[in-house]
């Protein structure tokens, strides 16, 4: 035991200073809500995802034939095309055996809509057609022509939309977005200005 003497007594020891200052919780709150972000602007629409697996299957297909076209000389066309047991799908006309054969989507709720290549025959109303004509089937021409023209096919699924074109030379690939090549449009000119 300790024995001091009187009015020299040693200070009681301070209470340690417990919890967190607003500074740590403040630091903490805002990991928190930086993760959260990240995670919500990882996140993509499942339909999203299954339309470019769509597109870049068919982008593949359609080179392929076109590929095929060109090295054997005959002409071949893409069409979207309903099999007998009544699924959405397509076909290439022209190629043959097992590869002119319908064809399934992966997802049975995809649509395919051959579209003309430029806005302008879009905003039109169609194809240039007379009333009263009758209507082909919209097609896509793969060759035998190495420079088959500007094309383009817009698949959708639900609420998403994905346009495939090439301009007849290039491969078929997605294409921007009308808004995009616009705001392009745009810049271009003005760095040229």
């Amino acid at each position: 035991m300790r024995i001091s003497a009187r009015g020299n007594r040693t200070a009681p020891p301070r209470a340690v200073a417990a919890g967190f200052t607003l500074v740590e919780l403040l630091v903490v709150v805002a990991i928190v809500a930086l993760t959260a972000g990240a995670v919500t602007l990882a996140l993509r629409d499942p339909a999203a995802d299954r339309l470019a697996r769509e597109a870049a299957r068919l982008a593949a297909l359609l080179e392929a034939a076109r590929a095929e076209s060109r090295a054997t000389g005959i002409a071949v066309w893409w069409l979207p095309a309903r099999s007998d047991q009544g699924h959405e799908g397509f076909r290439f006309v022209g190629l043959p055996g097992e590869a002119a054969r319908h064809r399934d989507w992966l997802d049975q709720q995809v649509r395919a809509e051959v579209r003309p290549a430029d806005a302008d025959a879009s905003a039109a109303g169609g194809f240039g057609r007379a009333a009263g004509a009758t209507v082909a089937p919209a097609r896509i021409v793969l060759g035998p022509e190495a420079i088959i023209g500007a094309q383009r096919i817009v698949l959708t699924l639900g609420a998403q939309r994905l346009e495939l074109a090439t301009d007849g030379l290039g491969p078929f690939a997605p294409a921007q977005p009308a808004v995009e090549r616009a705001a392009r449009g745009r810049h271009a000119a003005r760095a040229t200005a």
